[in-house]
């Protein structure tokens, strides 16, 4: 869902900007010595998943896995997708080093919001509520971004309305893909390593 340069106005890239900026300051304030290498294992995840894309209009369809991310950093989840992202601008020039503001708070704003929203019931425990708030924090993370991106198509010119409601369909099948993803790591994770989604350890 990378947005290239040379495609949205200099108010929305700095919007971006200041949104990321503000969202990478709060990030690396929860980022502790401990955190350190699950922030770094999340962000090469985040890499190597974004690597397969499909050319949607200005924009591209792939594999984000933002809502997992969210769900296990919180407000790291900034600053773990900022370095994925930079990286894939400087190595394969997806997206761009102008527009690193604006795709940055797409992807990571959603994650974020995941955490909120999806977190307490992730960590309420049983056997459905984890299933249902891993699946939605991935699905909702996805429809956000995509949201999102589609907003700041639309909020540097109306001739981009129809390619950002092409994004926002372009993606449903990710949505789908992006919750089952997240609904299996989680019931993984709850296994060999609950205290990395803050669950006690699973018993059957």
């Amino acid at each position: 869902m990378h947005i290239s340069e040379g495609v949205l106005s200099g108010p929305v890239l700095a919007g971006g900007a200041v949104i990321s900026a503000a969202g990478l300051a709060l990030g690396l304030k929860n980022i502790d010595y401990d955190k350190l290498p699950r922030v770094a294992l999340l962000s090469a995840v985040f890499f190597v998943a974004s690597l397969i894309h499909l050319p949607v209009g200005p924009s591209s369809v792939h594999l984000v896995l933002n809502g997992l991310v969210g769900l296990i950093l919180g407000w790291a989840a900034f600053p773990a997708l900022f370095v994925g992202l930079v990286l894939q601008a400087v190595l394969f020039q997806f997206g761009g080093l102008t527009v690193l503001g604006v795709n940055t708070a797409t992807m990571a704003l959603p994650a974020v919001l995941g955490y909120y929203l999806f977190a307490p019931l992730l960590r309420r425990g049983g056997k459905t509520a984890p299933v249902v708030a891993a699946f939605a924090a991935g699905f909702c993370a996805i429809l956000f971004s995509a949201l999102l991106t589609g907003a700041s198509l639309y909020l540097s010119g109306e001739a981009f309305l129809g390619a950002a409601w092409a994004i926002v369909a372009a993606n449903l099948p990710g949505m789908i893909l992006e919750g089952l993803i997240t609904a299996v790591a989680v019931m993984f994770l709850r296994k060999v390593k609950p205290e990395l989604l803050g669950m006690r350890p699973y018993v059957e």
